[in-house]
């Protein structure tokens, strides 16, 4: 089993990294927000699942462990596959799939492609008392105002990223700003587009 991966970046697309590992290339699918902070020559490291297929080996890696393991008991819910899963992890962090779990709200996962009525219910009920919110971002922006950092994650939906680059890219550059950066959306927003650069859609 290839639990992990770390080496030098040779490709990326919009889902899927290329890592150089002992001189051997891995194709990995990753979350949108993995693939778009993947840079070329620069060292990764993902947290992978290799699912065997008659037909095929596939790997699926991932920034962190929390979010291989939501991976894996999304594929155990019956009807998600390995690239609808990632898909959920494409838009949707580990906090906002404990959310929408815990509330009993199936409505953002119909919003992930893939995902129709039936298997959003499923994911919901199935995945219920198994996930829990990390709390990473909002412990790192206790010193920014959450509707600021909300609006400039909206925002961000709204020029064509992902509500979980989004909302990662506004808790990261909250973190870093200084005080007066993060008192009003237009200073933090612009220091989040430097950061994130031209939108992947």
């Amino acid at each position: 089993m290839i639990s992990s991966l770390h080496g030098a970046v040779l490709h990326s697309t919009a889902d899927q990294v290329i890592i150089d590992v002992g001189g051997v290339g891995f194709s990995v699918a990753v979350p949108a927000d993995v693939a778009h902070t993947a840079t070329v020559g620069e060292k990764l490291l993902l947290h992978t699942s290799l699912i065997v297929r008659e037909d095929a080996l596939s790997l699926y890696g991932f920034a962190d462990r929390s979010e291989l393991e939501i991976f894996g008991l999304l594929i155990s819910v019956t009807g998600v596959g390995p690239k609808s899963a990632l898909g959920v992890l494409s838009h949707l962090t580990v906090d906002q799939i404990a959310d929408a779990v815990t509330g009993e709200d199936d409505a953002p996962f119909r919003r992930v492609s893939g995902i129709g009525p039936k298997t959003a219910k499923l994911i919901v009920l199935q995945l219920a008392g198994k996930v829990h919110p990390v709390s990473a971002a909002s412990t790192k922006i206790t010193n920014a105002p959450v509707d600021v950092v909300d609006q400039v994650a909206a925002a961000l939906v709204g020029l064509g990223w992902s509500e979980k680059v989004a909302a990662e890219a506004a808790a990261q550059t909250a973190a870093e700003a200084t005080d007066a950066e993060r008192d009003s959306v237009a200073p933090l927003l612009r220091r989040t587009l430097a950061l994130l650069g031209p939108a992947r859609v």
